[in-house]
């Protein structure tokens, strides 16, 4: 695909400055693609839902090449408690995105309720702070419309947060519901003598689904969807395709939306580590073909208590 260069040019800044790092334009969640390998990534019910103690790491380097691309950095740990009926969980996370970086700390709680031998139904929360940072003023990025308030000023600003979220999980399907950030946050910024409010996040609503078909003994089928939606913004739809095989090798293709489309692979290493990888490939309806995405998972899962499960967990 041809692209223009001063059509880019302008998409650049009109995209990384006037969507993602103006105060007056609500801040987007960063996007993972490997959230059915760690939900705890959307969803604060995933804390200890698979019965041990789980850490991870993901690095997602989107559209690179494409200036002031977002760069995403994660480090989350949970853990199965008081014989496996609650879980606990800490993370990390910040996302870097043109001038703007945000940065937060979450605690994550559930309540686990065994309905029958295979099933479970988990309950979780999540709060901590989020710290909203642009430097708009660095000269890099020029607004368009660089005497509005937002532009004329750097802001660094921490709110609260508090987030929710269900599962409920078998042997064979995972099923959760969210919204991480359950508070929508506005600032003030002072300009002439007037006072304007921005609203600097919305709420998103996060909906995932995986069901597991065991193929033979050693193949199994695993398909998954998740539907993110946000006020203002159009809803956004993953569906991903993955063979597992021996319980060792994962492979796939996932589409969002139609407009990216990417492979993901993971590999157990050893007996409890976890390394995964996805290749993003966007299409004209998206940045174009030019701009790929990188996203790397170290994670690894252990039992530490006498009660936490032995068993390879199929989520």
């Amino acid at each position: 695909m041809h692209i223009n260069p001063a059509r880019m040019k302008y998409f650049t800044a009109f995209l990384l400055v006037t969507a993602f790092c103006s105060p007056a334009m609500a801040q987007q969640d960063p996007l993972y693609a490997q959230y059915i390998n760690n939900p705890i990534l959307l969803n604060p019910a995933y804390a200890g839902l698979n019965d041990n103690f789980n850490a991870n790491v993901t690095y997602r380097n989107q559209w690179g090449g494409f200036e002031g691309n977002p760069v995403t950095y994660n480090a989350n740990a949970h853990v199965s408690l008081v014989d496996n009926k609650v879980g606990a969980g800490l993370m990390f996370t910040t996302d870097k995105i043109g001038v703007t970086t945000n940065t937060e700390l979450q605690a994550a709680f559930s309540y686990k309720l065994k309905l029958d031998d295979s099933k479970t139904f988990s309950f979780g929360m999540q709060g901590g702070f989020v710290n909203y940072r642009d430097n708009v003023l660095d000269g890099r990025i020029k607004p368009a419309d660089a005497g509005d308030p937002p532009f004329t000023q750097n802001e660094n600003i921490t709110k609260p947060n508090l987030g929710a979220g269900v599962i409920l999980k078998s042997d064979k399907f995972l099923l959760g519901a969210s919204v991480p950030r359950l508070l929508s946050t506005k600032i003030s910024v002072s300009s002439s003598g007037s006072v304007q409010d921005f609203e600097l996040y919305k709420q998103h609503f996060y909906f995932f689904g995986s069901y597991v078909f065991f193929l033979n003994e050693n193949i199994r089928l695993k398909p998954s969807a998740l539907v993110r939606a946000v006020g203002g913004s159009p809803v956004s739809v993953d569906l991903n395709f993955n063979f597992n095989f021996n319980e060792k090798i994962t492979a796939g293709i996932f589409t969002r939306n139609f407009a990216t489309y990417g492979i993901q692979l993971q590999a157990k290493l050893g007996n409890n580590i976890r390394l995964g990888y996805i290749f993003e490939l966007p299409t004209g309806n998206s940045v174009g073909a030019r701009f790929l995405t990188h996203e790397v998972l170290l994670g690894t899962t252990v039992p530490v208590f006498d009660y936490h499960d032995r068993s390879i967990s199929t989520f």
